[in-house]
């Protein structure tokens, strides 16, 4: 039994215990395990967003040296179930939500720019790509479905089970409710925004390496998984239909993931399956341009939310609408996200009595979208903030005020949008936030910064010749490197400037500044001409380190230049 928490473990440091390991090159990933006999694997990718396959001809890649197998969906049989999502979503008008088949190899389709057309397994990774490039496919392109917008009106379906793209729509909320506030408010603030797609990056990309043994008849795969029982668990029990004892599924070290790796792939799937045909282990590890292709991405939201308000700035109605990307298949968590994971946020830590969420998921011919870093809740956050951020704007109220006037004060609170909150000190964190940002010093900060510009402007004329505005520029500089006031550095400025007429002074040739690649034994000699003093090569060094940290060698601290006695 674990020792029960003390006090002093609450809120105190833990010491990490795994660090050396990882520092000193101990650590194992994925691609760190090689077995027996180990095979290799390469996918063949789509290079079009969307197509028919015509044909797979792979019988000159199957010639090619080191090649121990190639398989196409055409292989795999009835038995293979696709890949599964794993939540359900029931649509406002209480239909199921539409789950196309997501198959491990592309079957008479292809839907994104890099779906899975066939796996080469060959003795080595370069044999692997050889065979895979003389493997011919022969596509008849279609249209594509790529913006979020506009997928749910779009001519051409992504799915035949879904002719207008559209997965589920879904809502949660008081419409009704809503849609009285909304008439009744003094103030409506309204944001149409893009919550941009992004592509995971992990240090260590996808890998696994499946293997099969005929003595128990059981599987073991290697993977860089978050979560290897769920991923055992669905490809078990939805893809293979193997049983659950059988299959023995290990996450080594992961080198990052952040969501991204927690859904059951179709590259380790088709891994384990073919292990057993070919009795022998098979190996894959996705490049980077691979896994960019080919890891679920997250977000890709388009919004259109609305916040009403009274005279006084406060909420009284929230509304939203989202359609979310799913990309060309759903994942094993997508449906979640905009919904469950995203809806249910909308509240934040204000007291808005009413409100109500619409989201619309649409099916796209992009890679699938499924949780990334917060899932759904940096969406709903993101959303939320912008609009309140603009109704202060709008009304004229502090980007602080608003918000206190709106804060959560008592608890437990029931927000509209399913969720409690058990507890929370709102004003605090605001306060303390306010404080660090010294927000209070924001307009002095502000008007020094204005002085500050205006100085520089009224001593570097505007121009359109880059060069002179380059000469002009280092001229000012100089001169405020020499300590001169803004009135004096206009004279120093206009001394300077006649270096570059033929009629230039005596005096601005002893005082014409060197580059700053000059070496310290370069301004012995500039040293005696500038002082009375004999030029030491400390003192040259101490001009050549000024010079070098963008000071003039001249504007050294009265207590530090050369005595002139």
């Amino acid at each position: 039994m674990n020792a029960p928490a003390t006090p002093q473990q609450i809120g105190a440091s833990v010491r990490r215990k795994e660090d050396y390991r990882f520092l000193t090159g101990a650590g194992q990933y994925t691609d760190d395990i090689d077995q027996p006999r180990q095979t290799y694997a390469v996918f063949l990718r789509s290079p079009h967003a969307h197509a028919k396959i015509k044909s797979i001809d792979t019988a000159a890649a199957i010639r090619a040296p080191g090649v121990v197998a190639i398989y196409t969906g055409a292989d795999l049989p009835a038995t293979v179930g696709g890949l599964p999502c794993g939540w359900l979503i029931t649509s406002t008008d209480g239909t199921p939500m539409k789950e196309p088949k997501h198959p491990l190899l592309a079957q008479g389709k292809v839907r994104y720019v890099g779906d899975q057309v066939a796996i080469v397994i060959a003795e080595s990774i370069p044999q692997a790509k050889d065979a895979a490039e003389l493997i011919e496919v022969d596509y008849e392109v279609l249209p594509a479905v790529v913006d979020t917008a506009s997928a749910a009106r779009a001519a051409t379906a992504v799915h035949d089970e879904a002719p207008d793209n559209v997965c589920y729509v879904w809502a949660l909320g008081d419409k009704a409710a809503v849609d009285a506030a909304f008439a009744s408010a003094a103030h409506v603030t309204r944001l149409d925004f893009a919550n941009n797609r992004l592509i995971p990056n992990a240090i260590e990309p996808r890998a696994c390496v499946a293997s099969y043994s005929r003595s128990d008849e059981s599987y073991t795969l290697y993977t860089t998984s978050q979560n290897p029982h769920v991923e055992r668990l669905l490809m078990t029990a939805f893809v293979l239909g193997l049983p659950e004892h059988k299959v023995r599924v290990i996450a080594p070290d992961v080198g990052g993931g952040f969501g991204s790796k927690i859904y059951l792939y179709a590259e380790e799937t088709v891994c384990v399956w073919a292990s057993k045909l070919i009795n022998r282990p098979i190996k894959w590890t996705a490049d980077r341009s691979e896994a960019f292709l080919t890891d679920a991405h997250g977000r890709d939201h388009v919004s259109a939310a609305e916040l009403a308000l009274d005279k006084d700035g406060k909420f009284l109605a929230l509304r939203a609408h989202t359609t979310a990307n799913m990309g060309a298949y759903l994942s094993t968590f997508a449906s979640c996200i905009p919904t469950i994971l995203h809806a249910t946020l909308l509240a934040g830590q204000y007291t808005t009595p009413s409100i109500y969420c619409e989201i619309t998921a649409v099916f796209t011919n992009t890679t699938p979208v499924d949780a990334y870093r917060g899932a759904g809740r940096p969406e709903a956050t993101y959303l939320l903030e912008r609009l309140v951020s603009i109704a202060a704007r709008e009304m004229g109220l502090a980007q602080g005020e608003i918000r206190r006037r709106n804060f959560i004060t008592t608890f437990p609170y029931q927000t509209p949008v399913a969720l409690m909150y058990d507890s929370g000190d709102y004003h605090a964190i605001m306060n303390r936030a306010e404080h660090l940002a010294d927000v209070a010093g924001f307009a002095a900060r502000k008007q020094a910064s204005a002085a500050g510009a205006s100085c520089a402007a009224s001593a570097i004329p505007a121009t359109s010749k880059p060069a002179a505005w380059r000469r002009r520029t280092s001229r000012a500089r100089w001169a405020r490197g020499r300590g001169c006031s803004r009135r004096a550095r206009c004279a120093c400025i206009r001394r300077a400037r006649s270096r570059s007429s033929p009629g230039r002074t005596a005096m601005a040739r002893a005082t014409r500044p060197r580059s700053r690649r000059s070496s310290p034994t370069g301004w012995a000699s500039r040293w005696k001409t500038s002082t009375s003093s004999t030029a030491t090569p400390a003192k040259c060094f101490l001009a050549w380190a000024r010079m070098a940290a963008g000071r003039s060698p001249w504007a050294a601290p009265r207590s530090s230049r050369p005595s002139t006695r």
